[in-house]
């Protein structure tokens, strides 16, 4: 009988031991709108915006830096709405007279701003006077302005880590003299490309890519409906497709987010009704801890969101 005892008192206590399934401080856009969203759902900030591809927020100053027209970069006060900064990329810096878009961005420890820009094919980096005051040609083998790049980030070694849509390939610029250092093209895993946005579509036109602690890549494949992580030696050392999280059908995926515990929060695209636009998954069970479903507010095409809760924390 003892022995009995002893034993529900370990397993209760090991239950109630167990981490819980933190929810999560969004701040998201879709359907025209930027909106904070609260941890039980609610909207406790909103407003009017354009769609985006990128978007950052500075927990200092209680700020976010996010795209306009997809060729500007604005800073917003997040109490107020009020426009604190901007940066026109379709004007400044010789840029003048061409097609130039933005899809990625990085506000730097510094103050200064790393600016991806396609069409031009360069990563600059500016102070908030615009001065510009580092740049670095990209290698682009299927120039586009749309599709030139993705996400691009200024990473721990001080080199720039770029997506290049239409090339379906990572590649790592040294961060001074813009040689190619590395690269990675993301794989078709045996499979017939196919067009489209939804979940029927399949390519390699990677959205994102995160540096990892133990140098390795994790990379959003896009319309390849995976995220996988992959070695200097390139190697895929652990994934997940469209279909390995039950219930659930990864569609374009998009931003990564690797929260302090390990986990992976994934953007997912283009996945239509009845699917989360966001998927928190325990990187070493494969389990999804937590989902945002809100297709009926923010729609189809949310390709960008950050935790607010993960501010200073995680890695994106």
């Amino acid at each position: 009988m003892q022995s009995r005892i002893i034993i529900v008192i370990i397993l209760f206590i090991s239950f109630i031991t167990l981490p819980l399934h933190a929810k999560h401080r969004v701040l998201i856009q879709g359907n025209g709108k930027l909106a904070l969203v609260e941890e039980d759902g609610s909207i406790s900030w909103s407003k009017d915006w354009g769609g985006i591809h990128d978007i950052h927020y500075l927990k200092k100053s209680n700020t976010v830096m996010l795209q306009r027209q997809m060729r500007q970069v604005v800073e917003l006060d997040l109490e107020t709405g009020k426009e604190l900064w901007k940066y026109d990329s379709s004007t400044a810096n010789g840029n003048e007279g061409k097609r130039i878009e933005v899809h990625a961005f990085q506000p730097l420890a510094n103050g200064n701003v790393m600016i991806a820009e396609s069409g031009a094919a360069r990563i600059i980096e500016v102070n908030r006077d615009g001065k510009l005051l580092k740049k670095i040609k990209l290698v682009v083998d299927n120039p586009n302005p749309h599709r030139d790049t993705r996400l691009a980030r200024k990473i721990e070694n001080g080199n720039y880590l770029a997506c290049h849509e239409a090339d379906g390939t990572l590649r790592e610029y040294d961060g001074d003299t813009g040689e190619v250092v590395w690269e990675y093209t993301v794989p078709l895993f045996n499979k017939e490309r196919k067009g489209g946005h939804g979940p029927e579509a399949f390519g390699n036109q990677l959205f994102s890519a995160v540096r990892l602690k133990n140098g390795n890549t994790l990379i959003g494949t896009g319309n390849g409906h995976s995220v996988i992580e992959v070695t200097p030696e390139k190697e895929v050392v652990w994934q997940i497709h469209q279909d390995d999280l039950p219930g659930i059908r990864l569609a374009w995926v998009t931003t990564l987010e690797v929260l302090k515990n390990g986990n992976v929060v994934i953007g997912n695209c283009h996945a239509g009704p009845g699917q989360p636009l966001l998927v928190e998954v325990n990187r070493k069970t494969k389990e999804v801890v937590w989902t945002l479903d809100m297709f009926d507010t923010f729609g189809n095409s949310v390709p960008n969101s950050v935790l607010i809760d993960q501010a200073g924390r995680s890695r994106r």
